[in-house]
Formats: structure tokens, C-alpha cells, sequence
């Protein structure tokens, strides 16, 4: 239903979103019982334990925007973080919004609902983020990749950082986001890397 949000009218989505949480199978919230009126809360989740990498950006500028009213000065914020966890699917992260406060509705839902709007007309809200991020994971991606042959050779501390580069410079095609999870060379491409870049094998008895 989140998903749809963007492409309705701002006073559409806020009837859709207020009390969605009651018609969910197997739901329990907790904290509606703190609240004086739990049918004006919406609950959107960013991001869960096997989320690729798009979902954590776009969680984490979500969680940007919407940070100033977690931080607001008050006993009764318009967004309280939510951390949920299931035996089976593992935890999932989001936020409850209040989306009407005395019949008006707040300007932390019409900053979800603005973000959902440009998600609606592209999956990406900071391009240059979730390059960052693809980067992380495809550095961190490196080390495991290797592990079948990096026994084979004596490395340098830096290793990683170098095959990075090398690949980037000759065979770009090893670094592309596989899965949504980052780069994952396969191991021809981190051997051809290792003997392209002079690391000596492991001499071994016979």
C-alpha cells in the first residue's frame, strides 16, 4: 500500500495512510495503546535485514528528512523511529508518522508523502549516495571474493584496494552491482588482477 502513496493526491494518501496498521493480518503495534488516537499513525518501513542496497538508501535520506520531527522539542513528536522484529523474516526499520494532528494533517506526512511522490517517478532519491554505498559494499565484497585463491599468493596490506583499482582500470565489468548487493568479482578476474599487479604465488612443497 506505502508504494502506492506517491501516486495519489496529498489528502488521498493521508485518508489511505491514517490507521493502515489496523488492517494488517498478524499485526500487533504495541504502542497504540500509548497513543490517544492510534488511527491517525501510519507505520513505513524503510528497510529490512535483506534489503539491497536501493532500499537502504532510500531509508536512510527518508530517515534524514524526517529526522527534525523525531528531534522536535516536545513530549508528542509527529514521527517516533520503529524497530520490529519477526522469528522468521529477522527485523525490519521504519518510522510511524502521524498523519492528522487536531483534523490537519502534519507536515512530517506531507514530507513522506513528498518523497514518495519522487519515488513514484524515480527509484532513486540521492543518486550520489547510493553510489557511495554500492562503493562500500563492492570494496567489502573484495576480501570475500577472494577467498578461494588469496591463499595462492603473499599480498600486501593494501591489496584489496589495489585489486579494486586494477579492475576498475581493466575489467570494469567485474565491479558491477550484482544483486543489488555491489560488486562481486569472480575469481578469474581477482587472479588476473593478482598476477597483473606482480604478486608473487605461494611456493609450495612438493
Amino acid at each position: 500500500m506505502a508504494n502506492r502513496l506517491g501516486s495519489l493526491t496529498l489528502e488521498e494518501a493521508a485518508q489511505e495512510a491514517s490507521g493502515s496498521w489496523q488492517r494488517w493480518d498478524s499485526f500487533a503495534w504495541f504502542r497504540a495503546s500509548e497513543l490517544e488516537r492510534p488511527e491517525d499513525w501510519f507505520i513505513y518501513y524503510g528497510h529490512h535485514r535483506d534489503s539491497g542496497l536501493l532500499d537502504q538508501s532510500n531509508s536512510i535520506q527518508i530517515g534524514t528528512a524526517l529526522q527534525p520531527f523525531i528531534d522536535a522539542d516536545t513530549d508528542d513528536p509527529d514521527v517516533i523511529e520503529e524497530d520490529h522484529h519477526h522469528w522468521a523474516c529477522g527485523w525490519i526499520k521504519g518510522w510511524s508518522v502521524l498523519v492528522y494532528r487536531d483534523g490537519e494533517i502534519t507536515e512530517a506526512f506531507k514530507v513522506l508523502h513528498g518523497l514518495l511522490e519522487r519515488l513514484e517517478d524515480y527509484c532513486i532519491l540521492d543518486e550520489s549516495h547510493y553510489s557511495e554505498i554500492e562503493l562500500d559494499a563492492t570494496c567489502e565484497n573484495i576480501p570475500l571474493a577472494a577467498y578461494g585463491v588469496k591463499d595462492d599468493y603473499e599480498l600486501p596490506e593494501d591489496w584489496a584496494d589495489q585489486v579494486y583499482q586494477w579492475l576498475s582500470d581493466h575489467r570494469c565489468h567485474a565491479l558491477e552491482n550484482v544483486d543489488d548487493q555491489g560488486g562481486w568479482p569472480d575469481e578469474d578476474d581477482i587472479r588476473a588482477a593478482f598476477d597483473a599487479l606482480g604478486y608473487p604465488q605461494v611456493e609450495t612443497a612438493c
